[in-house]
């Protein structure tokens, strides 16, 4: 494949990013998340919330009350989303391991994003292990964003190889 990122169909139980609205969708979500850092787990829930973005993996936000007492610092810097606002970051520790700028949340989104208060998403590339429903997540490409890749989802996603600026299901 030379210079355009293609679509993969989805199989049977498979969703395409291709088919994830755009402004993000944000559902309840009771998938099973675990989360370790440093030979510790920091989370470990079943209540959590899903935002679905054209192109992205899903993300996925806890409450800060479900991660381990201590797992959760203030971070530095700031980022500013088009549709759900400005988000703070976020170190997280554990095990005697501190990750900066892990993760991120927004603390005063906009109205169709109120949901994910305070709620804070992690990049599962900067933690040890994280599991979605006891399946390993891979971490989407580009440092910058922070989907959740398991076998369930196809893309391409965007970060990858031949996807800059693809906002279309054709490639770019």
């Amino acid at each position: 494949m030379t210079g355009r990122a293609r679509r993969v169909e989805p199989r049977p139980g498979q969703e395409s990013v291709w088919e994830y609205p755009r402004p993000p969708s944000v559902q309840r979500s009771d998938r099973h998340i675990e989360i370790r850092l440093g030979q510790e787990t920091i989370l470990d829930t079943r209540r959590s919330w899903r935002v679905c973005e054209t192109s992205h993996p899903p993300v996925y936000y806890a409450a800060p009350e479900d991660f381990a007492p201590g797992s959760l610092d203030f971070g530095a810097g700031a980022s500013f989303c088009e549709f759900k606002g400005a988000a703070t970051y976020w170190h997280l520790s554990g095990g005697g391991v501190r990750r900066d700028n892990a993760g991120w949340s927004y603390q005063d989104p906009t109205a169709a994003f109120h949901a994910l208060r305070g709620a804070v998403a992690v990049y599962p590339g900067r933690m040890d292990v994280v599991l979605l429903d006891g399946e390993a997540v891979k971490p989407q490409a580009g440092g910058f964003y922070g989907g959740w890749i398991t076998a369930d989802i196809v893309g391409p996603f965007k970060g990858e190889p031949e996807t800059l600026g693809c906002n279309y299901p054709g490639g770019v």
